[in-house]
C-alpha cells in the first residue's frame, strides 16, 4: 500500500508513539485521525498537521465514541485504509500488595483499554476497510496493534499490563486469518523501552538508567522508529498475522 493513497486512524494519537505515527503518515503524503481523550494535544497537533489531519475526542472502549470518530475519518477523507492502536494504560500493581489484593477495577480498567479498546477499534475501522477498492494485491486494508514486551517477560506488578498485551498478541493471528478472506492484512509491533508519555515523570538518571536495560542500542526506544516500523509494515504486503518485537533484544528481568 501507498501512504500517500492512505487514510489511517490512530488510538492515542495526540502524544508518544501515536502522535509519531499520526506525523509519520502526514509526512509521507497521506491523511490521519487523531483518535485520543486528550482534546487539547490532540486539536493543537491536527492544526499544526493542517487539512490532512483531524482530531477525534475518542474513548476506545466506549463502542459509540469509537464509531462516532470512524463516522467522522470516512466523512473527512471519504475512506479508511490503515488503524494503528496505540492507545494504552500501565498502572503498576502487585497481585498481593501492602495493601491487599490488587483492587479487581483496576485490573479491568487496565484490559477494558488495552484490549478490549484495541478489539472496538480492530472491528469498526474493519467494516470501514471493507468498502475499500482492493489493489493488484487484492489488498484493502492493514492494522497495526500495539503490545509490549511485557506480554512475554512481565515484571512483578505487571500483571494487569502484561494479560492486556498478552491478550493483543493472541488474537492477531486469528484475526489475521479471518480478515484474509477481505483483504485486510494484521500486524501487532511489541515494544521494549521508548520514550513515551507512560515513562515522562521519571527522572532524567532513571531514564538513562532504563535504557542502559537495553542490550543495543543502550538508550530508550524513540517514537519515531516506532512509527518507521508502521510505515514499512503499512508498504509490505508480506507482512500479516506476525508479532514483532521492537526492543534492541531487551528481555526484561523479574523487576
Amino acid at each position: 500500500m501507498r501512504i500517500s493513497e492512505c487514510t489511517a486512524v490512530v488510538t492515542g494519537g495526540a502524544s508518544g508513539l501515536g502522535e509519531a505515527t499520526v506525523r509519520m503518515v502526514v509526512e509521507a503524503g497521506g491523511q490521519a485521525a487523531i483518535l485520543d481523550l486528550d482534546e487539547e494535544r490532540g486539536l493543537r497537533t491536527a492544526s499544526e498537521l493542517g487539512e490532512k489531519a483531524i482530531f477525534c475526542k475518542t474513548d476506545v472502549v466506549d463502542e459509540r465514541s469509537v464509531q462516532a470518530a470512524m463516522d467522522k475519518t470516512f466523512a473527512s477523507f471519504g475512506a479508511i485504509h490503515v488503524a494503528v492502536n496505540c492507545a494504552g494504560i500501565a498502572p503498576p500493581a502487585k497481585v498481593l500488595g501492602k495493601n491487599g489484593p490488587i483492587p479487581i477495577t483496576l485490573f479491568n480498567r487496565v484490559v477494558q483499554i488495552n484490549l478490549l479498546g484495541t478489539m472496538n477499534v480492530i472491528r469498526l475501522s474493519g467494516e470501514k476497510m471493507l468498502e475499500n477498492s482492493p489493489n493488484t494485491d487484492g489488498e484493502k486494508g492493514v492494522v497495526v496493534n500495539t503490545a509490549s514486551a511485557a506480554a512475554f517477560d512481565g515484571q512483578i506488578g505487571q500483571a494487569a499490563y502484561s494479560a492486556s498485551k498478552a491478550g493483543v498478541v493472541g488474537m492477531t493471528l486469528p484475526i489475521a486469518r479471518e480478515f484474509a478472506e477481505y483483504g485486510i492484512r494484521v500486524m501487532t509491533i511489541a515494544p521494549g523501552l521508548f520514550e513515551t508519555p507512560m515513562l515522562a515523570g521519571l527522572p532524567e538518571k532513571a531514564k538513562a538508567s532504563l535504557g542502559k536495560m537495553t542490550p543495543f542500542p543502550k538508550r530508550l526506544g524513540k517514537p519515531a522508529e516506532f512509527a518507521g516500523l508502521v510505515k514499512h509494515i503499512i508498504e509490505n504486503s508480506m507482512l500479516n498475522g506476525e508479532v514483532i518485537r521492537l526492543d534492541g533484544a531487551l528481555r526484561m528481568a523479574a523487576k
